[in-house]
């Protein structure tokens, strides 16, 4: 019982005697520590300096909102002579939280790549595609390279390991499914840092970004991607609005020949019976008077439906209203300079401690004492 007692006493000595010996071993190689961070921060500076500048551009649009149905009332009296006006709507608008599934998609970038931007180096526009596709536009970064082939080292590696595939599929003319050629693959992978699209449910507004090396490029870019945005949302509506018309039109024609059968129906009674007075006869004309009145109600409301729903066919009625416009960046919003620098201090630092603890370990597990000897006791 002694003996564990004194056991457990022992052991916060030995881990305190651990702790001080890790810090001595430590302070004893700090030569060695600074020297590696000093290596890291010369890195770091050199990444901070080189690296390119990255300017971002957006706006802020508000969204319609509300789907205003048609027939109102109308739809119980409509039912009751057996026409169905449930799907009848002004015009459905997407919602908001769609509009990031729009970006993303394959049609849209397609689209957006093929936008000429101005870029400083050189006069005529260039599309995006091929500014970042072809040789002859590419420029030669240091600290891109750097950050390539130090922190993104392990992404160069697997992607060295996977190879690349240079299979190209054609659809054919006309198709309807959509392919990307190899460099179109690429440049969609690409926009997925360039361009983002956030939704604040809350307050109500879509704020889109778009980030390029160069301010009036991105611009550009930023006010091209809010066109395209509103163009799809616009189409999607108008696409609605006429499969609205034409459900309109169609319950229109019956709600006609029905109140034509009804009016024509009254009309043949009332020739038949008119040298009549018999309640029977009054009761029927009453029945056929309000199937009539009935079905006037609901072709007339119709006819106004039908006007509706053609108006809004044509109408061009701003889906997206932009509250903040696109405007020309002034200041760089990448590299953060400072930042890098203290990231690479940081990793500098514990390079350099991982370092001291590791040598010591890899030399007992190889069995090579001549590693030893780059570490103080």
């Amino acid at each position: 019982m002694e003996q564990e007692i004194k056991q457990v006493n022992q052991m916060p000595q030995e881990e305190e005697i651990d702790l001080v010996e890790v810090i001595r071993k430590l302070w004893n190689n700090r030569k060695l520590i600074l020297k590696i961070t000093i290596v890291f921060m010369v890195l770091g500076v050199l990444v901070a300096l080189f690296s390119p500048k990255e300017y971002t551009a957006g706006c802020t649009m508000v969204p319609q909102s509300g789907d205003k149905k048609m027939g109102g009332n109308l739809s119980g009296l409509a039912s009751m002579v057996g026409i169905n006006l449930g799907g009848a709507s002004s015009g459905e608008i997407l919602a908001p939280t769609i509009y990031p599934k729009i970006v993303s998609s394959i049609p849209f970038r397609k689209d957006l790549m093929e936008t000429p931007l101005k870029f400083e180096d050189y006069e005529e526009p260039i599309t995006l595609l091929d500014y970042y596709t072809k040789d002859e536009y590419q420029k030669f970064s240091l600290g891109g390279t750097i950050m390539k082939y130090t922190v993104g080292l392990p992404g160069v590696i697997i992607s060295a390991i996977r190879g690349e595939d240079t299979t190209t599929i054609s659809t054919g003319e006309g198709s309807l499914i959509q392919s990307l050629s190899q460099d179109e693959k690429k440049m969609s992978e690409k926009l997925n840092n360039m361009i983002s699209l956030n939704v604040n449910d809350k307050e109500g507004y879509v704020q889109l970004t778009a980030s390029l090396p160069e301010p009036l490029a991105v611009a550009q870019l930023a006010q091209q991607a809010q066109v395209l945005l509103q163009q799809y949302i616009t189409r999607f509506k108008i696409e609605k609005v006429q499969s609205n018309l034409d459900f309109v039109r169609n319950q229109y024609e019956k709600s006609k020949l029905r109140y034509e059968e009804k009016q024509e129906e009254l009309a043949k009674f009332r020739d038949a019976n008119k040298n009549f007075s018999s309640a029977v006869a009054k009761t029927k004309e009453e029945v056929l008077t309000n199937e009539y009145n009935l079905a006037y109600s609901v072709y007339s409301e119709l006819a106004k439906q039908l006007e509706q729903a053609e108006i809004a066919v044509n109408e061009t009625t701003p889906i997206l209203t932009v509250v903040e416009p696109v405007v020309v960046p002034t200041e760089r919003s990448k590299p953060k300079r400072g930042l890098i620098c203290v990231l690479f201090t940081f990793l500098g630092v514990f390079a350099g401690v991982g370092t001291v603890l590791a040598i010591p370990f890899v030399a007992n597990v190889f069995g090579n004492d001549k590693l030893k000897k780059y570490i103080k006791e």
